[in-house]
């Protein structure tokens, strides 16, 4: 199917966004940076072979956890061997405020009014819509969680939580489980008491956490039973329902945000790289993608395009942004730094 996919043409605006924003004969040995399972491995079916195909180029994948001391290890010595990365929405900001990454030109990778607000950025173009929510296997678990107060109540429910090793989403969820009313969350957290409960109230369950780094993390723990609940992220879970897994989500409560692609400052191939952006924003591509991995796709033209019975996966479908929680990522541009340091020494303790 794929191959007769490309074979037939069904990327006709790639082919011209290739011809249109250089020579198709550029280097070839562009490297992109995700972050690795199901998600990459969805991107690879969607976007980087196809983009490859059409652009007759080279995409070579690696992946990582979102350290961005890598990076700006990187920049800083002028030893760029990353391109493109896939990236959080606060540390793109952060780090096109420090010059890390190329401004992108718009007017070369074009459809930008297709795009959802706030998608396309002077330093980034959204790649996804995420969700962070709880997720537990529904065999395993006489009653689901529907809270994050129930995530907290170890009475209830005994046994290891799973939670992801930084201050992001982390202090969000605490306050939620305290009873923070939605709409407040970032009202509370922008105070030096709303932080303080924030961590008192992870103090609490500090000792049934078991800390997770990189995605596929979560749906591995859940499945072999070393955690009675974790949070995670949505595409992560969907994609082993689809798989014939037990595992459900929360969604009231979840977190939801965007990741995007960046060009590193330095790189060496930064017209096929602006290619490749824009062929991975163009509704066809994206669509695939979503089929792939439930993850939300940010060209609007895709969002129409999904049926309900994949749109019951994606976070931003209606039902699932009832009680939602937008990340604020000005929040996080301002006050990440600090708080990622406060964490990472109460978590060592």
């Amino acid at each position: 199917m794929k191959s007769n996919t490309l074979k037939h043409g069904f990327y006709p605006l790639a082919l011209s966004l290739a011809m249109g924003l250089g020579s198709a004969q550029a280097a070839s040995d562009m490297v992109v940076v995700g972050y690795g399972g199901a998600g990459q491995k969805a991107q690879d079916v969607a976007f980087f072979q196809p983009f490859s195909v059409v652009d007759q180029s080279k995409v070579i994948q690696s992946e990582y956890n979102g350290e961005m001391a890598r990076i700006k290890v990187m920049v800083d010595t002028g030893n760029v061997d990353w391109d493109v990365v896939q990236i959080e929405g606060p540390d793109l900001m952060r780090g096109c405020e420090e010059g890390m990454y190329e401004r992108l030109d718009w007017k070369r990778v074009g459809h930008a009014d297709q795009l959802i607000p706030e998608a396309a950025q002077e330093c980034g173009s959204a790649a996804l819509v995420w969700s962070v929510a709880i997720a537990y296997d529904t065999e395993k678990l006489a009653q689901a969680p529907t809270s994050w107060a129930d995530f907290w109540d170890v009475q209830k429910t005994p046994g290891k939580r799973g939670l992801r090793k930084r201050a992001v989403y982390n202090l969000e969820f605490a306050l939620l489980a305290d009873g923070v009313k939605v709409e407040d969350v970032y009202k509370v957290l922008n105070t030096p008491k709303g932080v303080d409960r924030a961590f008192a109230k992870l103090d609490q369950i500090k000792p049934y956490i078991q800390w997770w780094e990189a995605g596929a993390q979560p749906p591995q723990w859940l499945t072999a039973g070393d955690v009675v609940m974790t949070s995670t992220y949505s595409g992560r879970i969907a994609s082993a329902a689809q798989n014939g897994s037990h595992l459900g989500l929360v969604w009231p409560g979840s977190l939801y945000g965007m990741d995007y692609w960046a060009i590193i400052k330095g790189s060496k191939h930064v017209d096929q790289a602006q290619r490749f952006i824009a062929f991975a924003n163009q509704p066809d591509a994206q669509v695939n993608y979503v089929k792939q991995i439930p993850y939300g796709p940010t060209n609007t033209e895709a969002a129409a395009r999904l049926d309900d019975k994949l749109a019951q996966w994606v976070p931003t479908a209606p039902q699932n942004l009832k009680g939602a929680l937008s990340m604020d990522v000005g929040f996080w541009v301002d006050h990440g730094e600090e708080l990622e340091e406060r964490f990472n020494a109460w978590a060592s303790k």
